[in-house]
């Protein structure tokens, strides 16, 4: 169980990572990662509801009438992704705005009920706690990855958390300038594609 459990939590972060693997969860992808800091709490967001949801249809997984099963993942997921919401909005107001719709879409995300229906409501709580915390960490490296290259080409700066900077570009090198470019919609595409060809080439390797 323990080799399997393992095996369960590494795959996410890797094997099927989304979006480079699994090509799921796009659009807050393109619309979150201006900034790494934006893509890590777009992630986390996202790993409390994956890891919540799969728990709780794990658990209800024999109760649940496969005809309305569907409907009873969203309600459960509607009520993590409230719960994210309130919790944003008690101790991370400011980013809270700045995901704004995102946050609530996270409910028809592909990703979480994805794993819902293929995963969580085939296996064990274990198995999916462990499921859902690989897929969501591997989420979260994904968009802050993703971020980050968009921030430092496009900005010239790095934002962990907080809006701390630890990397300013403009201030070190006067004569640098940002590619403002990849800070917009058309180069969210432009970089994930180089991401994607990037994952790619490793995967053949």
């Amino acid at each position: 169980m323990a080799k399997s459990i393992s095996h369960e939590f590494v795959k996410g972060l890797w094997q099927e990572i989304p979006p480079f693997r699994l090509v799921l969860g796009l659009c807050p992808t393109l619309g979150v990662t201006t900034k790494m800091e934006y893509g890590i709490g777009m992630g986390l967001a996202t790993t409390f509801v994956l890891v919540g949801s799969n728990v709780l249809v794990s658990m209800l997984r024999n109760v649940i009438p496969s005809k309305v099963r569907i409907a009873c993942y969203i309600v459960i997921i509607a009520t993590f992704v409230t719960v994210v919401e309130l919790l944003m909005q008690a101790f991370t107001y400011n980013l809270f705005l700045t995901l704004g719709i995102f946050i609530p879409l996270i409910v028809v995300n592909c990703i979480v009920l994805g794993r819902a229906e293929a995963f969580a409501s085939k296996n064990g709580v274990a198995l999916s706690t462990a499921d859902g915390l690989g897929i969501g960490i591997g989420y979260t490296l994904a968009l802050a990855t993703l971020g980050a290259f968009r921030e430092i080409l496009g900005a010239g700066t790095l934002t962990v958390w907080g809006g701390q900077k630890v990397l300013d570009l403009v201030a070190t090198f006067p004569d640098f300038q940002p590619f403002k470019f990849v800070v917009q919609a058309p180069g969210a595409f432009v970089c994930l594609g180089l991401m994607l060809c990037l994952m790619n080439m490793t995967g053949k390797k």
